[in-house]
């Protein structure tokens, strides 16, 4: 099964945080984006874009965990935390690729994107004035990329 995740577009990602606020109010009630399970990131000097859990087949974070604390969703393939067995020790922090992952040290636990219990639109999708994350699936995403690299080699060749 195909399972969907947040995806950013890092053209029109403005690095405004709308997207972590919203999903630390929504998940957290609590606008600080520290609690957002989505997250900002800056490549200098003048890229943005937001990151969040991708649902890796595999899921290496799932793996990395010695208490079993994340378990993946069979159905909707969301990765679950059982606060009661995470104790923080930030193990599926170091496995996860994407640094989709963040700790909350207060608790002692991790949170992970669930996509506000798998809707096709959360919040941070919802409220991110530029349009820049969407719900998606790893074939969709490599078919736009394709796409966007064959536009870009067409407008290339265009202007020899």
């Amino acid at each position: 099964m195909v399972h969907k995740f947040i995806v950013c577009d890092p053209d029109l990602c403005t690095g405004c945080q709308t997207c972590e606020f919203a999903c630390s109010a929504a998940k957290e009630g609590v606008f600080d984006p520290l609690h957002s399970r989505i997250r900002h990131v800056r490549i200098e000097p003048a890229t943005a874009l937001a990151v969040a859990c991708r649902l890796c087949e595999d899921a290496p974070c799932v793996t990395a965990c010695p208490r079993r604390a994340l378990t993946r969703d069979a159905t909707s393939g969301l990765i679950r935390v059982d606060n009661d067995r995470c104790d923080g020790c930030a193990w599926c922090i170091e496995a996860c690729e994407f640094g989709a992952i963040a700790l909350d040290a207060n608790r002692k636990r991790v949170f992970i994107c669930d996509r506000c219990e798998g809707k096709d639109e959360p919040e941070c999708v919802a409220m991110c004035p530029k349009g820049a994350l969407s719900v998606s699936t790893p074939e969709l995403v490599a078919q736009k990329t394709r796409r966007k690299v064959v536009a870009k080699l067409l407008a290339e060749l265009a202007e020899r």
